[in-house]
């Protein structure tokens, strides 16, 4: 038996309250706007006669009286769908789908650590065996010339610039959960020309030919553990665990006693760090992290030379468990 869809919508009412459904004579003769009539049919599997009267075929229970902007949702309804069926919130624990041909669960299971489940779930946001690489580049640049603070520092010449570089390279293992590479490149440098410092008598100086520059090069490996938000995988939020070790070196120089002296730094740290981000997919393979220190140990060693003769090491160890806002690193992410 076919399944038509019959729209009438006379003056804005649509038919769908009416008792009776309106002749064809009176929808001919009146003055008033139709919207609207449309005939759809959904299935075809019997003839239906279309000259046939409409109270008839309404009695047959082969058409269906409705406004326009039903239709879309009848269609839905008619092939098994539904908003209780496709509703995004409703959660089907067992709900699989297919990624590159292998057939995966939808909800991740989570074991709880607790006494009290809450009721969370982590969705599938990154499935496994995705390759994920991205680079973080930021540079920055400052400069001051003959500006006057309040008439107590005058002729101020400073310029200082920072670059640095990090490219990534992490698979995932398992469903929401990767490992990886991180390699960093970092350059800075500060030169002070002049600055005067005039408070009053007793407390004034001038610095000039001051100069500060470093590079350090740094390797990490790091483990991301990703919790979906939503059901279609865009919103995300992530922990990463990174060790990292750095070498590099710094130069420090200014004049003492009308003599460049020249202050050489080589350093070695290692860092464990966590990090909390956050993670939106902006096309189907691109993604957006953003994510910020909060606490970490680190292990460092310097050794100082002073034009050229050694000045000795120092070893110094550490916790940090304070959020830096400063610390912000900002990413795109490409996944394949």
């Amino acid at each position: 038996m076919a399944c038509m869809a019959i729209m009438l919508c006379v003056s804005g009412v649509s038919a769908l309250g009416q008792r009776n459904v309106v002749p064809k004579e009176v929808a001919e003769v009146t003055t008033t706007k139709v919207v609207t009539t449309t005939v759809t049919r959904i299935e075809q599997e019997d003839t239906v006669d279309s000259k046939a009267p409409l109270d008839s075929l309404h009695r047959d229970g082969r058409y269906v009286w409705m406004p326009d902007s039903l239709l879309n949702d009848y269609k839905k309804l008619i092939k098994g769908h539904s908003r209780v069926v496709d509703d995004p919130m409703r959660l089907d624990i067992h709900e699989m789908t297919v990624f590159r041909g292998d057939t995966i669960p939808m909800v991740l299971k989570t074991r709880n650590l607790g006494r009290y489940d809450r009721g969370l779930f982590n969705m599938l946001f990154i499935p496994r065996g995705t390759w994920h690489f991205g680079l973080t580049v930021s540079y920055g640049q400052f400069d001051v010339s003959n500006m006057g603070v309040l008439n107590m520092v005058s002729d101020i010449d400073v310029g200082a610039h920072t670059f640095n570089v990090k490219p990534y390279l992490s698979y995932f293992i398992r469903n929401n959960l990767s490992v990886g590479l991180r390699l960093g490149y970092t350059t800075g440098r500060l030169a002070l020309g002049s600055m005067k410092v005039d408070i009053d008598e007793d407390m004034n100086f001038n610095l000039h030919d001051i100069l500060y520059k470093s590079e350090s090069y740094a390797a990490a490996l790091t483990l991301q553990q990703y919790y979906g938000l939503t059901r279609r995988g865009r919103f995300g939020v992530y922990n990463e665990v990174e060790l990292a070790f750095s070498s590099g070196s710094s130069d420090f120089e200014r004049p003492f006693d009308g003599v460049i002296k020249r202050t050489h730094t080589t350093n070695m740290e290692a860092k464990l760090t966590f990090s909390p981000g956050v993670c939106v997919f902006i096309m189907e393979n691109v993604s957006f992290n953003l994510s910020f220190g909060v606490f970490g140990f680190y292990l460092r060693n310097e050794r100082q030379k002073v034009d050229d003769v050694d000045l000795g090491n120092r070893f110094t160890s550490g916790a940090n468990f304070k959020i830096n806002l400063f610390n912000l690193a900002f990413g795109i992410g490409i996944h394949i």
